[in-house]
């Protein structure tokens, strides 16, 4: 796979937050202004651990609660997931992502999200930016035991697709995401996002600036004779 060359798959598996949507600099800019509210400065090392990982709150909580010597306030918490949703909420797709899907949608490639946030959250951002309807399936956190980097969400839409490892693409943008595909046997294509870093991508089978970069094709079936 190169930047300038297309990518042959029957089914594309992508990541939601931070790759079609930079819900995580919105998430990163949260924890910031609650950081700051109490003159600290938001470690970049806590973000490095937390990114793409569903139990990424509990680790910067407690992150802060020990840098204050004390516990946060569910009051705190909340108003930080507010700071989150209402920063999110101005996110658009994200730069290549529309023609992505327009380029699948007329070839029959199919297309799922695979993500570890919650259903509520994941399906709510796709009906805001108005793509729910080009995926086949939307595989979240809730629907399997393990969330990333177990390969378990990844396992459970190949399942719903139909489809073997060898026939799908991942697109992800974080270490734990990439490990994620990887373990579930797939070619994965890394996009770090704003916040994100091309540090920690090495086990993705290409990493790219954008989306833009990418394009798909559907391997031509061979006639018998």
């Amino acid at each position: 796979m190169t930047p300038a060359g297309a990518v042959t798959a029957v089914a594309v598996l992508m990541d939601f937050d931070g790759l079609l949507c930079d819900t995580e600099r919105a998430a990163h800019q949260s924890w910031q202004n609650l950081y700051g509210r109490y003159g600290l400065a938001f470690p970049d090392e806590v973000w490095s651990v937390m990114m793409g990982r569903a139990t990424g709150e509990s680790y910067a909580a407690q992150d802060l609660s020990r840098r204050l010597d004390r516990d946060l306030t569910a009051s705190e918490l909340q108003e930080r997931r507010r700071d989150k949703q209402r920063l999110a909420s101005a996110e658009p797709l994200r730069p290549g992502v529309a023609r992505l899907l327009e380029s699948a949608g007329s070839q029959g490639i199919a297309c799922a999200v695979v993500s570890s946030s919650e259903r509520t959250w994941v399906h709510g951002h796709l009906e805001r930016l108005q793509v729910r309807e080009r995926f086949d399936h939307v595989v979240t956190g809730e629907q399997v035991r393990a969330r990333k980097p177990a390969p378990d969400l990844y396992l459970r839409a190949m399942q719903l697709l139909d489809a073997g490892p060898d026939g799908c693409l991942a697109l992800e943008d974080s270490a734990t995401g990439v490990a994620a595909a990887k373990a579930a046997g797939l070619r994965c294509v890394a996009v770090p996002g704003a916040r994100g870093s091309r540090s920690g991508l090495d086990a993705a089978d290409l990493v790219l600036d954008s989306l833009e970069h990418l394009s798909t094709t559907k391997p031509k079936k061979v006639r018998s004779v």
